[in-house]
């Protein structure tokens, strides 16, 4: 649809891009200028009014008026009035006036009463960037059936919010069905812009082998959810558009069967993957080189040998990849994709692509989102979630207070026995008089002097990455802040406290407990607080799947921007709730048509 240039303008300054947009800055009060015929206290109203006196005093001025709709005497007082107020009550007028009424005692008076000439009508009154009669001159020159239906909007939407901005009358609070109505403009708005931002480009490659023949070799059977995600894959890598494809999967699901799987297909020609950690691109290498024993394999870090990497089929690294000579490759692969910039990941992107094409793209996260969240984002992305996991896990979970310190301690020293590990998490490396949990540096010397073989690092550490090897060979106990929430893989960690627990978010909580148990050791998680109670954290210990847990964390704590990709907390949704309204986001998918350029449904 194609704007004026004064639309434009307004729109800009509204900070919109579209009709439907403009529809959701619903107007935050109404003047009713219906005459009534009964006087309603405490409201403000039209009276038909003659001026019986005028008096002016330095800092107000008084008006009786008789009003004549309801046979009464009010006073009118304006406070601090503007020289012009006082021509517009002239003694012997009678004209129309609309005010607020206050009534004591029998004695009524009118705060702040203005002439007005548009009577019978219902005028909607909006905060916005424009002044509020420049706004309602454009609502109502702009804001039109025809226009909001060019837009793609369903017709029994589009009655219920245009109820709003021209009402026949005024409604206290928004109904359910008005308010589910500006729900789906928003995510309508939301998801159509979110589609656009989408490109697509041709592939260099779209040829893919079967990996069930790779999957019999393998020692374990893959789950329902990897094989779906597997097959979601093998269609993205057979197609001559390029995939652009997230991965979400929980903390242990086998998120890394699916990489090597990604890798085998695509084996005619070459994969790159990114790690965030030296430590993880280690694992992932070593995985490869275990599970995909046909395959040339290289590991790139800062710390490995710079050579030609022309001869090998599957390359992993660290961000080191963006400052070596890449060869043409048709997969690309980021791993906790959330841990790199936007622009890294695009600059991995760009160092394989060749003119307009550009190879698969696939990131994965083991941060679990809300299926609503998951949803959303496939107006512009595939997702494949993977909610289960391969074994399942047994961890108790616990919220433990001081006076639970003895048992803990006991706790820790029989793990120790088994040859267990136990991982401690504080808030904080230094002293702060504000915070009333002990840091690293007051709490390391009990636990150094009582324990042995205890290690210590933070994210300031340059040496974490070497004290965590360290840690998982010889080590007992690791005193660390939230830097292991992901990485390397613990096999003998059983145990995890978690020093003032109700500071996190209940995502990070679950990716930290997820550390442990790895290898299906009975696993503990113990949150450690001061405070008497938490419903937040009591939820938490009694919840152990991480998309459950992605949609307390979204009542606890609103969900970020996805459009704009800044907000992390907050909420870009002014009517949406993301936890609650999938049903209706499911109807905007549906209505978009986006179900067909998606698996998740």
């Amino acid at each position: 649809m194609k704007l004026t240039k004064e639309v434009e303008q307004k729109f800009a300054k509204l900070g919109i891009n579209s009709f439907s947009e403009l529809s959701l800055i619903i107007p935050h009060s109404y003047e009713d200028l219906r005459l009534k015929d009964k006087l309603i206290p405490h409201a403000t109203q039209l009276i038909d009014a003659t001026v019986e006196s005028v008096y002016k005093s330095a800092n107000s001025i008084q008006i009786t008026f008789f009003v004549h709709n309801f046979s009464h005497t009010i006073q009118g007082v304006l406070f601090r009035p503007k020289p012009y107020m006082i021509h517009q009550f002239k003694v012997g007028d009678r004209d129309y006036y609309y005010g607020n009424i206050e009534c004591k005692m029998g004695h009524c008076s009118m705060s702040m009463p203005k002439k007005v000439s548009n009577i019978g009508t219902i005028t909607p009154k909006y905060k916005s960037a424009l002044r509020n009669d420049a706004m309602g001159r454009f609502i109502k020159a702009n804001l039109t059936y025809q226009n909001l239906r060019d837009e793609g909007l369903k017709d029994e939407v589009i009655d219920e919010v245009l109820k709003l901005h021209f009402p026949k009358e005024i409604q206290k609070g928004l109904c359910e069905k008005t308010l589910n109505a500006l729900k789906y403009v928003e995510l309508y708005s939301f998801m159509k812009q979110l589609s656009k931002k989408r490109k697509y480009f041709k592939t260099h490659s779209c040829t893919c082998q079967d990996y069930k023949s790779w999957a019999k070799t393998l020692p374990f059977i893959l789950t329902d959810e990897q094989i779906k995600t597997i097959e979601d894959i093998k269609t993205d890598l057979s197609k001559d558009v390029a995939a652009k494809r997230m991965i979400v999967g929980d903390v242990g699901s086998g998120k890394t069967m699916v990489i090597l799987a990604s890798a085998f297909m695509n084996m005619a020609s070459r994969s790159i993957l990114m790690a965030p950690t030296t430590i993880l691109a280690n694992q992932l290498f070593e995985e490869a080189q275990k599970y995909l024993p046909h395959a040339k394999v290289v590991l790139v870090t800062n710390k490995t040998k710079k050579q030609p990497l022309d001869e090998f089929d599957f390359i992993i690294g660290t961000h080191a990849l963006l400052y070596r000579q890449l060869p043409h490759a048709t997969l690309v692969m980021v791993d906790e994709q959330h841990r790199f910039g936007t622009q890294q990941r695009n600059m991995l992107e760009k160092l394989v692509s060749s003119g307009d094409k550009k190879p698969h793209y696939l990131q994965f996260s083991a941060t679990p989102i809300p299926r609503t969240l998951a949803m959303i984002e496939t107006a512009h992305i595939d997702v494949s979630l993977i909610t289960s996991t391969p074994f399942q896990k047994n961890i108790q979970s616990k919220v433990i207070h001081k006076e639970d310190f003895k048992d803990l301690l006991g706790h820790i020293k029989q793990e120790i026995t088994k040859n267990n590990q136990v991982l401690l998490v504080y808030p904080l490396v230094e002293q702060s008089e504000v915070l009333e949990y002990q840091s690293i540096d007051e709490a390391r010397g009990y636990w150094e002097k009582n324990f042995d073989n205890v290690y210590v690092t933070h994210g300031k550490d340059k040496a974490k990455e070497e004290v965590l090897v360290d840690f998982r060979d010889k080590g007992d106990v690791l005193i660390a802040t939230t830097v292991v929430e992901v990485g390397i893989s613990l096999p003998r960690l059983s145990t995890v406290v978690i020093v003032g627990a109700e500071r996190l978010g209940l995502s990070t909580l679950h990716q930290l407990r997820g550390r442990v148990s790895r290898t299906g050791l009975q696993g503990y998680c113990y949150l450690y607080t001061n405070q008497n109670s938490s419903k937040r954290l009591e939820e938490f210990v009694n919840t152990s799947s991480g998309f459950d847990i992605a949609n307390m964390d979204l009542k606890y704590r609103k969900s970020g921007d996805l459009l704009k990709g800044t907000l992390q907390s907050g909420n870009q949704f002014k009517f949406v709730d993301m936890a609650e309204d999938e049903s209706i986001v499911k109807s905007v998918k549906r209505d978009l048509h986006l179900d067909s350029k998606s698996s998740f449904k």
